[in-house]
């Protein structure tokens, strides 16, 4: 059983991975300060839920963009899991190329998606994550990784909006029945959905123009990924677990240099 922890800006998302299967998963908020004990706990009841004791563990992969966490997250592993952590990052096996002279600023989570898509699709194809910030990461069929696109994510987007002006309100992030809004709430929502879907259409458009690789095959994942999928023809598929299973490949890839620690 695997333990694979994804840290993004808003969730850490936990699941537990018996080969290529998730048994059992648990959400945090990444905003609200923890100690290692505290993220134990959590662990712990994880674990007692999917019936899963400690000594069945393979080992546990962290893959994070809040390295502020990162202490206590493997602290706790250490403590309550018996487990060193493998850590995602660009210096680990990898199966595709960072043709890139700033390989140590690709996230973590980029590098997990990367992973994903140059083995699940390795002629060519294009993640879009939905997250706090968008990301698009494309892996060509050479398993070469050049660029990337980041924009502001919808959630940002819409407060944003709220922060910067004096009367317009929060609002649920949902598509209006039309883009016509009748109502100061429906007009943003229009103008907030309707203009992140025409966005994210025309990156993938211009995209797949100027890498010449108009049959990309293009992922979709992340909080609101779901969503944007069913809206956008330009959108192949939509996994909102891909992360887990990057972080399962990228696990199987790198075990050799892993080592668990044998305290019980």
């Amino acid at each position: 059983m695997l333990v694979c922890v994804d840290v993004g800006n808003t969730n850490i998302a936990i699941a537990l991975m018996r080969d290529e299967v998730i048994v059992d998963r648990f959400r945090l908020m990444s905003k609200t300060p923890r100690t290692s004990d505290e993220y134990g706990f959590f662990l712990m009841n994880l674990m007692n839920q999917a019936k899963v004791k400690v000594e069945d563990l393979e080992g546990v992969i962290l893959s994070s963009v809040v390295p502020k966490l990162n202490y206590s997250l493997t602290s706790a592993f250490k403590k309550y899991l018996h487990c060193n952590t493998m850590m995602v990052d660009y210096k680990m096996k990898l199966n595709f190329q960072l043709v890139t002279p700033y390989a140590d600023q690709v996230g973590a989570d980029r590098i997990v998606n990367c992973a994903y898509i140059h083995h699940f699709h390795p002629e060519g194809g294009l993640v879009v994550d939905f997250g706090t910030a968008t990301t698009y990461d494309y892996v060509d069929a050479k398993g070469d990784f050049k660029y990337v696109i980041i924009q502001p994510g919808l959630g940002i987007s819409a407060n944003a909006l709220t922060n910067q002006t004096a009367q317009l309100p929060e609002i649920e992030i949902k598509k209006p029945s039309s883009i016509l809004g009748t109502s100061t709430v429906t007009g943003m929502q229009a103008g907030i959905v309707y203009g992140y879907l025409g966005a994210v259409k025309e990156i993938i458009r211009t995209a797949k123009k100027e890498l010449n690789d108009e049959t990309a095959y293009v992922i979709a994942t992340g909080g609101l990924g779901k969503v944007m999928a069913k809206e956008l023809e330009e959108i192949d598929e939509y996994d909102g677990d891909l992360a887990y299973r990057g972080m399962r490949y990228l696990f199987d890839q790198n075990k050799e240099n892993y080592r668990k620690s044998s305290e019980y």
